[in-house]
């Protein structure tokens, strides 16, 4: 009740702003049924089939929904009448699940009231729930643990100071944390700080990060290569990707690119903001700077409208603009430097694993928090560099630039350390296995 008084007030408070960002850019208007209410016997039912059983996962948003492919994949196996279905926060995650798993196994994650969880845990007659890096909802884990279903974290994270702060309200949250049957943990600091809060040491687990698993290993394949040939990319091009960006971010970019254009003819830029709300502010950002906008939403056949094959038609003056959803991943494969974005502000930076898997020479700003360990484990082997500011990200660039044979050498580097640390889908399946649900029925692939 506590919880669900709080809930009701946070939204109270905010449903101004709720109501303005409804109305203005569209969002929260989806799923509003299941957010507040959670998923109906009926839709559950349609959506479990014959299945003897049910496996909940949720993950938030893109980054998230982006681990699970593979691990469901290999869940499956073995587990014929187990029916997986996917719930997310976001209408970006949503709408990326839809493509990966289909309208029938996806639906938006209710909200923490107590009626709507224990709504949907019922319906689904869920056996397991899987929480992707760290969705720790109170009301949630308390109604699958009552109902002695296991609970399982993957791919946990826990910074620093989200630590600290859940430990000044142990009283109230330490419970959750003690809730939870099994945390597979990025790395052995996040395990301590996850036992710091209340999780049993016999639940915790060194996994490693799935990020490293599911990063790219070639741009050889038809997703990458399709894009180029969309974009007219030429041998001689090099391409600057500068993804998942936040605001004030594309105006710097846009400044560096502008200032080295002149010297570097070669040099293309391919901008993907963070969230569609703000495609067509980015694309008239890029208008009044001067440029042609090149917008992906346009055309995704063939090459870009207007471009003959064999003809140079991308002049300096014109930006790629990816203002479509779940295609950032290729993108890194089409550029040689990439720049990732969310780093600059207050986000705390976006997975820079993808673009390290390619092989691109890779950047990102000061503010990394919700992937430290990442980018730390980049930074040390030589696999990325940290720049401050603007002038350090053109000075980056730059170097990129005049100097392609150790831009390239970064990049291999950075492909070595992320080869170095795959393997946590197996420790990752050997956990869930470990539990009740799933006891001796997913295959673990084992090192020859």
């Amino acid at each position: 009740m506590f919880f669900n008084l709080a809930y009701a007030f946070a939204l109270l408070t905010l449903s101004p702003v709720i109501a303005y960002r409804s109305i203005r850019h569209g969002r929260y208007r989806r799923g509003a049924l299941q957010k507040l209410f959670g998923l109906s016997k009926a839709r559950a039912s349609a959506m479990r089939g014959d299945a003897w059983k049910t496996v909940w996962l949720h993950a938030v948003s893109v980054g998230e929904v982006n681990l699970l492919p593979e691990l469901i994949e290999r869940m499956r196996v073995g587990n014929g009448k187990t029916a997986f279905v996917v719930s997310t926060s976001t209408d970006t995650g949503y709408d990326l699940a839809y493509q990966r798993f289909g309208a029938e196994n996806v639906f938006f994650a209710p909200l923490d009231f107590s009626w709507a969880v224990r709504r949907t845990l019922k319906s689904l007659q869920c056996k397991q729930l899987v929480l992707a890096e760290l969705e720790l909802w109170p009301n949630l884990i308390a109604a699958a643990s009552d109902a002695e279903i296991p609970i399982a974290v993957i791919n946990g994270r826990l910074s620093e100071n989200s630590s600290r702060n859940y430990q000044k309200f142990s009283r109230v949250i330490a419970s959750t944390f003690a809730r939870l049957s099994a945390v597979g943990c990025q790395d052995a600091v996040t395990a301590e700080r996850f036992r710091a809060c209340g999780v049993a040491d016999e639940n915790l687990h060194v996994t490693g990060s799935l990020k490293f698993d599911n990063a790219p290993t070639t741009r050889d394949t038809d997703e990458v290569q399709s894009r180029a040939l969309w974009a007219s990319v030429d041998p001689w091009h090099r391409v600057w990707c500068v993804g998942s960006t936040q605001a004030g971010e594309e105006a710097m970019a846009l400044a560096v690119y502008h200032r080295l254009r002149t010297r570097y003819p070669e040099l293309r830029l391919i901008l993907v903001p963070r969230h569609p709300e703000r495609f067509s502010l980015v694309a008239n950002l890029i208008s009044a700077g001067g440029d042609r906008v090149v917008a992906r939403s346009e055309s995704h056949q063939g090459r870009r409208p207007g471009v003959e094959v064999g003809n140079d038609q991308w002049k300096a003056s014109e930006v790629v603009l990816i203002d479509t959803v779940g295609e950032l991943r290729h993108w890194w494969g089409v550029s040689q430097i990439a720049t990732v974005g969310g780093s600059f502000g207050d986000r705390g930076g976006q997975n820079m694993l993808e673009p390290a898997g390619y092989g691109s020479a890779v950047s990102f700003g000061p503010n990394t928090k919700n992937f430290d360990t990442i980018a730390n484990q980049l930074l040390a082997g030589g696999g990325a560099v940290r720049v401050a500011d603007e002038r350090e990200l053109e000075a980056f660039v730059d170097r990129c630039l005049a100097d392609a044979a150790s831009a390239d050498q970064l990049g291999r580097s950075a492909q070595a350390i992320v080869n170095r640390h795959r393997g946590a889908y197996d420790r990752t399946l050997e956990m869930l296995g470990s539990l009740q649900s799933f006891k001796s029925s997913i295959p673990i692939r084992r090192a020859a």
